[in-house]
């Protein structure tokens, strides 16, 4: 054995092991000794067995490999009459662990800026938000009781009523359907029913063309915070009010 002395801690695992070892040793991990550093490997596996300390099965697996890659680079390199253009003499068997090991060794000193990063971040105080409640005098925040998949669905449900009725039907002609005028409809028909209507009551018409329009402008009212919804509980029916009027 030689005399590197170890210091028995919690690898991350056998290539984190490796590159502890290497480090020491003050090895090039392009050319590294496979004699030496297995040998060393193995002293490790030994000292924590003697330690009755548990060898998980991943490093046996690593000083099995180190092993084979060992008894390559000892075997004797024989003289064989064979085609040179099929024999690559650059391969060596120990590229694939190079490999890992480089690899591994960038995404642990990536590991190691996160975590500085994350220790300079504990320093930083961030500040509660303020309300701004009191400066916001737009008054075009809109507080509905219904969220807009609640008017998809009573739409839907709608259609599907009037299909059952009265089967829709679609004009042959074109016709040219203003969004302006249906929400100039919307707030005539609102202000005809005391700033309030059922939400059903809005979509008179008999193709599907016009109702799709009459729920776009609902919507685009709502947005311009000239109209509101209200719904008392879940599944119950929807009530449109101008927002001049006060909610029921």
């Amino acid at each position: 054995m030689s005399g590197i002395n170890f210091k028995v801690e919690a690898f991350e695992g056998p290539l984190d092991l490796l590159l502890q070892l290497i480090q020491q040793l003050e090895i090039d991990i392009y050319d590294i000794p496979m004699a030496e550093i297995t040998d060393q490997y193995l002293e490790y596996i030994h000292l924590m067995k003697e330690l009755e300390l548990d060898v998980a099965s991943e490093y046996l697996v690593m000083a099995a490999t180190l092993l084979a890659i060992k008894s390559k680079m000892l075997l004797p390199k024989q003289e064989l009459e064979i085609d040179l253009d099929d024999f690559d003499d650059s391969v060596d068997p120990r590229d694939e662990l190079v490999e890992k090991l480089m690899e591994y060794k960038r995404f642990k000193e990536a590991a190691r800026q996160l975590k500085e990063k994350e220790s300079e971040r504990n320093f930083y105080f961030g500040k509660a938000p303020m309300d701004l409640g009191e400066y916001d005098t737009s008054n075009k925040q809109v507080n509905l009781d219904v969220s807009l998949n609640d008017m998809l669905g009573a739409f839907h449900k709608m259609l599907r009523r009037k299909k059952w009725n009265q089967p829709l039907h679609t004009r042959i002609t074109k016709q040219e359907i203003s969004i302006d005028q249906r929400m100039n409809d919307v707030m005539d028909h609102l202000e005809a029913t005391d700033g309030r209507v059922a939400f059903e009551d809005l979509f008179e018409a008999s193709t599907k063309d016009e109702l799709i329009v009459t729920f776009l402008a609902v919507l685009e009212l709502m947005k311009r915070s000239q109209i509101g919804v209200s719904q008392s509980k879940s599944f119950a029916t929807l009530y449109v009010f101008s927002r001049g009027e006060e909610e029921a």
